[in-house]
């Protein structure tokens, strides 16, 4: 079974009543878990033994959200404190209509059934009808409301046997690479940089002036940015994918990537804050609602070796070139080795 993560935009007339539920329900799993920290134990408890202005049905919730982090603090050894409001039913106390959310609150101390409008898209219908509905999460981001829903769904199945394998990098943000032969450069590594420099210079100018709050809301733009692109790129790639009948898409395993990837002194610093593990997580969910395969490969030497007949070589520029007579570009030569490169248990398929 597969677990996707369906966000809803909500608009509610009254965002303070959302506020006090979510400081409510933290305020709740936090005093609960510090008690349990001091006696050691998480004890047997119902909805009565709690005193909080929540719901029968919210108070269970956070019982049991209390209780999963006191088990991980048995193993941790350090209690976290929650800070964020957040607000969560389970999938028997809510219910969805075409364009509407609706859960219970409390409102004059009676529990009461908050309907709200929301904006649902197609895609969002169709993945909430995919599957069993599970935990309903009400956040607020950056001033918005949204709901976030689990479901539980059976992946799909790709019938295809071609693999798919992917370089990542600065200049270039993907190069894809598939077993039939086609390649295709995803990204602009020059815009990229262009506005990373811009929103750094703008900061740099702020801070001579002390405005701290005008320097969190450029970083909050840029980090937008980032996310938005790395969204379109990922976007790209498993459609493409999907057009190409790819079963398996295979990645460079993260760990060390800043000291294998291939930059220059003055791109060192755009390698340390672009996000690279982002984008690999945004491929790896939506080549899941696809039903591929997501394999992780080691990728020692692979922007080094020659795919015609491996002898080892180094890049000049961005065109790699063996004594064989090979000749292609370099990121192109990086993603067709991570594509023939087996997985790092050893349980790949062959390319």
């Amino acid at each position: 079974m597969q677990t996707v993560t369906v966000q809803i935009r909500i608009f509610p007339n009254d965002v303070s009543l959302l506020k006090e539920m979510g400081g409510e329900y933290i305020k709740t799993v936090n005093l609960l878990t510090e008690q349990a920290e001091a006696s050691g134990t998480f004890p047997k408890l119902t909805s009565k033994d709690v005193d909080a202005k929540l719901p029968s049905a919210v108070k269970n919730q956070a019982i049991r959200d209390a209780r999963s982090i006191h088990k991980k603090t048995k193993k941790q050894g350090k209690r976290p404190v929650l800070k964020r409001r957040t607000y969560y039913v389970n999938n028997q106390n809510y219910s969805l209509g075409e364009q509407s959310v609706a859960f219970p609150v409390m409102l004059d101390e009676k529990v009461q059934r908050l309907k709200i409008s929301a904006r649902v898209t197609e895609r969002e219908q169709r993945l909430l009808s995919s599957g069993k509905l599970g935990l309903l999460k009400v956040v607020e981001k950056s001033g918005k409301w949204y709901v976030q829903i689990s479901v539980e769904r059976k992946p799909e199945q790709t019938t295809g046997d071609v693999v798919m394998g992917i370089d990542l990098g600065l200049k270039i943000p993907a190069v894809v690479v598939t077993s039939i032969g086609k390649t295709k450069f995803v990204g602009n590594g020059r815009q990229n940089k262009y506005i990373r420099r811009k929103y750094k210079e703008r900061r740099r100018k702020m801070g001579k002036l002390k405005k701290l709050s005008a320097i969190r809301k450029q970083e909050n733009k840029e980090h937008r940015y980032i996310k938005d692109q790395n969204h379109k790129i990922s976007r790209k790639i498993v459609n493409m994918a999907i057009e190409e009948q790819v079963s398996v898409i295979k990645m460079e395993k993260l760990t060390n990537i800043r000291q294998t990837t291939r930059t220059s002194r003055k791109n060192a610093k755009n390698l340390h804050n672009w996000t690279f593990h982002q984008l690999q997580t945004f491929i790896a969910y939506k080549a899941a609602l696809a039903g591929i395969k997501i394999i992780e490969v080691n990728p020692a030497y692979t922007s080094q070796t020659c795919p015609n007949c491996e002898k080892r070589n180094k890049a000049m520029d961005r065109t790699y070139q063996c004594s064989c007579g090979y000749r292609a570009h370099r990121d192109r030569v990086g993603a067709i080795n991570i594509m023939r490169q087996p997985a790092i248990d050893d349980n790949s398929l062959s390319a």
